[in-house]
């Protein structure tokens, strides 16, 4: 029988996902060869054959935590839950192959229910080429629980981690930001207009594009294709879950850099501005703190700018620095402010 060495009780909202998770792992060994890339990056790298690597990265999404079922229909929730793992492949640049879907269900979730969340599954798997090899199922007593195996595979020279930024390489963005935070701002919004009056019809027009976002989102398999027809590999990468300011943080901190990112190059929607004003929210902090976008967050070397100049796709939004300067944002004033993590954390409402 284990003896319990540590009596003390430390509440896991004192570190938070990520700090939990390096503390969890911080003394675990990789005893085989082919295990190249363990904990800490957006995936885990395995070998495979002599020319290419594989990747593999998992997620859980437990109701009631990471959704809501009185505004999230069962089939989005297995489309979204397939996508959020495909994007963690893509961070890695490599390509999307097979997927494994384990779920833990209560008995109040009829057969058509699980019918509906599989198609939406089945959806992903068809739009985006990946194939379903497995998973399991077992009972719950609270809800829904979703996990997903994701696995993906590229040449080992073109494999990108978060750790690979240098000095002077440029800050690259995909897409827009912040919409998917205030969708889920718009849909708590009805719901509780909803709870108050159940005969309220939500208008969701004005709001269709965060609403989308949220409830379906994007994994950016476009941007590999793209990457590689203008023959650039970026230098370090991540997919932008939690809120642009911890991804930033997690790159420069893997990367031992620093970053001056600019407020006027984060591109913004304009339905993402216009709600900001509604909301009464800083469009820049809705930026920085939201989560949910999985858009790219890459590095590249100053001499592959001319490769992405103007493209639609990309935005270049800072530059690396050095590790000593620190990671600071620049704003629209000219001032210098520190970036600190303000994405979302799943143990935050536990406190």
């Amino acid at each position: 029988m284990l003896e319990d060495k540590n009596p003390q009780r430390t509440a896991i909202t004192e570190l938070g996902e990520f700090g939990l998770i390096d503390h969890l792992t911080q003394n675990i060994k990789l005893y085989h060869k082919t295990s190249i890339k363990g904990i800490g990056d957006d995936a885990a790298i395995i070998s495979g054959t002599s020319e290419n690597q594989k990747v593999i990265t998992t997620d859980l999404l437990v109701e009631g935590v990471h959704f809501d079922l009185s505004y999230m229909p069962l089939k989005h929730l297995g489309y979204k839950a397939v996508i959020v793992n495909l994007s963690d492949v893509y961070a890695m640049n490599a390509t999307a192959t097979q997927i494994t879907v384990s779920i833990a269900v209560s008995n109040r979730f009829p057969v058509e229910a699980l019918e509906e969340l599989y198609e939406g599954i089945k959806t992903a798997c068809n739009i985006y080429q990946v194939d379903l090899v497995g998973g399991d199922t077992t009972s719950s007593t609270s809800g829904l629980v979703i996990s997903i195996t994701a696995l993906g595979e590229a040449r080992s020279e073109e494999i990108v981690q978060r750790n690979g930024a240098k000095e002077n390489d440029l800050l690259v963005m995909t897409g827009d930001i912040g919409a998917a935070y205030l969708g889920l701002q718009v849909l708590e919004r009805e719901k509780q207009v909803f709870k108050a009056n159940p005969n309220a019809q939500p208008d969701l027009e004005p709001y269709s594009y965060l609403v989308e976002r949220q409830l379906k989102p994007e994994a950016r398999k476009d941007i590999i294709a793209l990457l590689k027809e203008l023959k650039v590999i970026p230098t370090a990468m991540i997919d932008i879950s939690d809120g642009l300011s911890s991804e930033i943080l997690h790159l420069t901190k893997q990367s031992n850099v620093g970053c001056h990112i600019y407020e006027d190059k984060i591109p913004l929607d304009p339905q993402v501005i216009a709600t900001c004003e509604e909301f009464n929210m800083d469009s820049t902090t809705i930026a920085l703190s939201g989560g949910e976008d999985y858009e790219l967050l890459f590095t590249v070397a100053m001499e592959d700018f001319p490769k992405i100049k103007g493209n639609p796709n990309l935005s270049v939004i800072g530059h690396i620095t050095k590790e000593s300067e620190g990671v600071h944002l620049i704003t629209r004033a000219n001032t210098k402010i520190p970036i600190i993590a303000k994405g979302w954390n799943s143990f935050k409402d536990s406190e």
